[in-house]
């Protein structure tokens, strides 16, 4: 029983170290998606590195209405809100909260985790369905944050099982 349970608390920080390895690739990449709006909105001819071609173009997605606020802010506080962010910046914010979240070890943490990956992931369903069937485009730095958000999914979803695990042991 007891090798039982020290294998499985071991497999405590390997969640948390892929939840923070998978958060530091986000903001990483939310940073460079930021640049890259930044850039194209400062000098029209920039051309960034991800921009492949005519349909493989982060920066025509970047600057599309889809990439400030989701489309959808923009609607309801206006254009020039400063709530009418980048969409890059909503994902260093996520990324940076899960990186808190990933911290805490309860129930109920993994919980607010689990939501907040899932909320996330609703939201890059949304937005490769803009990207694909709305923009007709091909993003890589997008498709990229989606495979992380999905990775940070199922690490959410372990760390619960997890988190589970650990109050049955202590209520027994």
């Amino acid at each position: 029983m007891a090798a039982k349970r020290k294998a499985h608390d071991l497999s405590s920080p390997w969640i948390r170290n892929s939840i923070l390895l998978l958060c530091s690739l986000g903001i990483v990449i939310s940073g460079y998606a930021y640049h890259v709006e930044m850039s194209k909105e400062k000098d029209d001819s920039y051309r960034a590195l991800c921009d492949l071609s005519e349909t493989i173009s982060c920066s025509k997605v970047f600057t599309s209405r889809w990439g400030r606020g989701f489309g959808l802010i923009d609607r309801i506080v206006g254009r020039e809100s400063l709530l009418n962010q980048p969409n890059s910046v909503f994902g260093m914010i996520f990324y940076a909260f899960q990186v808190t979240i990933a911290y805490n070890p309860s129930t109920f943490g993994a919980v607010v985790q689990l939501v907040s990956s899932m909320i996330a992931n609703v939201g890059s369903i949304y937005l490769a369905y803009i990207l694909f069937f709305v923009l007709k485009d091909v993003c890589i730095v997008c498709m990229s944050m989606y495979i992380i958000n999905f990775l940070l999914l199922l690490c959410s979803i372990s760390k619960l099982r997890q988190a589970m695990a650990a109050q049955s042991r202590k209520q027994r």
